[in-house]
C-alpha cells in the first residue's frame, strides 16, 4: 500500500529520488556500539501528484530523533549565529518590537537566535523538545519549554504567556511529520495582528545545486514556496512576503500573517521562478537521480585516486548531510580515516553507518592531511577561514557538491 501525502492525503506513487537505505543521520555511535547492529531506513523520496509536495515517509518518529541525546547545537556555527542576529535586528525595526513584545521561536535549539532578542530587552520564549539543547538555551538566559509544537501545545503556551507578536520557525518546517498540526500550532501561538517568520531550504535550489545530501530522515518534507504556502493556508496563515537567502545552499524566508492579505511582488516573483523551472508540474521534478549519480561518481573518483596515489584525506564536520552523502557513496575509513568537528558532543563518537571517527579540529594539525573534505559545504567560506592554518603544510580543501571542487 502506498504511503499517503502529509499535506493532501493523496497516495504517493511517484518517485523523486531513491537513495537506498541509511541509518538516522544524527545517530552517532559510541566506540562500544560499533559491533552492534544498526537500524537503517529507506531514503525513498516521493512527490505527490496532486499537491506536488516532495516528501519522505515518517519512517522514524520525531520523538525518536529529537531526544535528550540529540547532538545538533546551532551556536557552533558562527555565521549562523550572526545570520540570526541580523534577522532579529531587522525584524525588530520592521515590526516595532520592544519591551512590551513577545517573540516565540519554535525549535529554538540552544538559544542561538532568541539570545539576540533578550539582549534588546524583548520578552522571549523558546519551544525546544530536545532536553540537552534546551538546557543550553536556558543557560544563556533564554526561557525555554521542552515540548513539540502542535495545535494543542501552541494553544496552551499562548494561554499561559499570551499571543506572540512574532513567531519564528527556522529550519524546522521540514522536520515535522504532522505538517498541518505544526502549522496550526504556529497559528495558535501568533496574535491576530502578529507575524510568523519561517526559513527553510528551497527545493528549487536543492535541485539546481544537486544538494541531495540534505535528504535524510529528519527532513520529512522538501518545500517550494507553493507547497509551503499551501500548508500555511490550511492553518489560516497567508504568505505576505518572501526573501531569498544564501543559507543552507539557498533558502527562503517567508513571512505570513493570520487572515487574508495581498502578497508582495516578491512572492509572485519566486512563484514565477518555480514555475519557470518546472516545479509547478510533476514532470518538472524529473531527472534529479542523474545529478545524484554525478555527485557520487565525482566524490568516489577523487577518494579512490587519492588512496592509490598515497595521498591522505580527512573530513571536516560531522553534519547530518555528510552522513547521507557518505552512506550513499559507501565511503568508509579506508577512504576517509576520520573527520573533525567543533561540537564537543561529537568528539570520540563515530558516524552512523560508516563508523568514521570524529575528533576535535586540532587533529588536523597533528595528522596534516593532504586533502580536507568539507562535509558542511554550505559553510565552506566560514570553515576555510577557521582552518586557514592548514595552508602551512599545503593542504587542499575539497567540497563535494554541487560537483567536486578544490577550494584551494
Amino acid at each position: 500500500m502506498s504511503p499517503a501525502c502529509r499535506l493532501c492525503s493523496a497516495p504517493l506513487t511517484r518517485t523523486f529520488v531513491d537513495l537506498g537505505m541509511s541509518p538516522p543521520c544524527e545517530s552517532y555511535l559510541r566506540p562500544d556500539q560499533l559491533d552492534e547492529p544498526e537500524t537503517t531506513y529507506s531514503l525513498h523520496v516521493r512527490i505527490c501528484e496532486r499537491c506536488l509536495l516532495v516528501q519522505l515517509p515518517a519512517h522514524v518518529a520525531a520523538e525518536e530523533i529529537f531526544t535528550a541525546d540529540y547532538a545538533y547545537f546551532s551556536s557552533y556555527s558562527d555565521s549562523w549565529v550572526a545570520h540570526a542576529g541580523r534577522f532579529v535586528e531587522d525584524v525588530a525595526v520592521r515590526l516595532g518590537l520592544g519591551a512590551g513584545s513577545l517573540v516565540v521561536e519554535a525549535a529554538s535549539n540552544d538559544g542561538y537566535l532568541l539570545q539576540h532578542a533578550v539582549a534588546r530587552g524583548i520578552r522571549v520564549l523558546g519551544v525546544e523538545p530536545c532536553g540537552g539543547v534546551a538546557d543550553a538555551a536556558r543557560a544563556r538566559g533564554v526561557p525555554t519549554e521542552s515540548v513539540f509544537l502542535g495545535e494543542r501545545t501552541g494553544t496552551d503556551i499562548a494561554e499561559r504567556h499570551g499571543p506572540a507578536d512574532l513567531v519564528v520557525a527556522n529550519n524546522v518546517l521540514a522536520h515535522v511529520p504532522d505538517l498541518l498540526d505544526f502549522a496550526r500550532g504556529l497559528r495558535a501561538l501568533v496574535a491576530d495582528a502578529g507575524t510568523v517568520s519561517l526559513e527553510f531550504p528551497h527545493l528549487l535550489r536543492l535541485i539546481e545545486g544537486r544538494q541531495y545530501d540534505t535528504i535524510y530522515h529528519e527532513h520529512y518534507s522538501y518545500f517550494t514556496l507553493r507547497t509551503a504556502a499551501a500548508a500555511l493556508t490550511m492553518a489560516g496563515l497567508t504568505v505576505v512576503d518572501v526573501e531569498e537567502l544564501s543559507t543552507h545552499g539557498g533558502s527562503l524566508r517567508v513571512l505570513a500573517r493570520p487572515g487574508e492579505h495581498r502578497p508582495s511582488e516578491m512572492v509572485e516573483k519566486v512563484l514565477a521562478d518555480e514555475r519557470a523551472a518546472g516545479l509547478h508540474t510533476v514532470e518538472g521534478h524529473a531527472g534529479f537521480a542523474r545529478d545524484v549519480f554525478e555527485v557520487k561518481a565525482g566524490l568516489l573518483d577523487f577518494l579512490l585516486t587519492a588512496a592509490r596515489d598515497g595521498r591522505s584525506v580527512a573530513g571536516y564536520g560531522a553534519p547530518g548531510k555528510g552522513n547521507t552523502l557518505l552512506n550513499h557513496c559507501g565511503v568508509r575509513e579506508d577512504l576517509l580515516p576520520f573527520t573533525v568537528d567543533r561540537n564537543p558532543h561529537k568528539h570520540g563518537m563515530h558516524l552512523p553507518g560508516t563508523h568514521i571517527p570524529v575528533y576535535p579540529p586540532e587533529r588536523l594539525a597533528e595528522v596534516r592531511p593532504d586533502y580536507i573534505l568539507i562535509l558542511p559545504w554550505n559553510l565552506r567560506a566560514e570553515i576555510a577561514q577557521q582552518i586557514a592554518y592548514t595552508r602551512k603544510w599545503g593542504a587542499r580543501l575539497v567540497v563535494p557538491i554541487p560537483r567536486l571542487e578544490f577550494v584551494r
